[in-house]
């Protein structure tokens, strides 16, 4: 089933209205659809690298109001359609315990699943659910989802088709080790 999403949301990029198709596959994606929209953000920038900027922004503004889409459903509706959705996702079992913890680190939570392979429809849930304050949460998904598309914008603006495999297989390590030496120059900056 997966694979067939895949391929349906990899065919949108050549629509007409891909900008259109990617702002809904954005916004669905960051509280209850499967695919990110790189998949269909690569292609697109890489037919047209002169809207690689215009891509990006329209993705990041869709993820982030779709993010607070995830965030409503947590606040709002938890018991009837996020523990569900957080279920399926095999993430149901330890909430109890990360809504104590949650808050406490919900800058970094939110800033680390935007840009990590992490569901970032997890995170938009469970700060909902744990009433993170909005702002916070928006401000920070702003930053996390902007520096993801943006940064895998200027990647394929400047070095086209090349960078396509690597993005595909290794942009969430790349992202995951800039997230950890982030948090080890705050560590040492913090403690030394």
């Amino acid at each position: 089933m997966l694979q067939r999403l895949y391929q349906w949301t990899m065919s949108l990029a050549d629509h007409p209205r891909a900008l259109w198709v990617l702002a809904v596959v954005a916004f669905v994606e960051s509280s209850v659809f499967p695919i990110p929209p790189d998949v269909l953000m690569i292609p697109m920038i890489l037919a047209r690298p002169s809207r690689a900027w215009l891509i990006a922004l329209v993705a990041t503004t869709s993820s982030v109001v779709g993010g607070m889409l995830g965030y409503g459903i947590g606040y709002f509706f938890y018991e009837t359609i996020g523990e569900p959705i957080l279920s399926t996702l095999g993430k149901a079992d330890a909430m109890a315990e990360f809504n104590e913890r949650f808050n406490g680190v919900g800058f970094w939570a939110v800033l680390i699943a935007g840009v990590t392979p992490f569901p970032y429809k997890v995170i938009t849930i469970m700060s909902g659910w744990t009433a993170m304050p909005l702002g916070t949460f928006v401000v920070t998904s702003v930053i996390a989802r902007a520096l993801r598309f943006f940064v895998v914008a200027g990647l394929l603006r400047a070095f086209g088709a090349p960078v396509r495999s690597f993005i595909e297989k290794r942009l969430g390590l790349m992202f995951t080790l800039f997230v950890l030496l982030l948090l080890g120059g705050f560590y040492v900056v913090k403690f030394l």
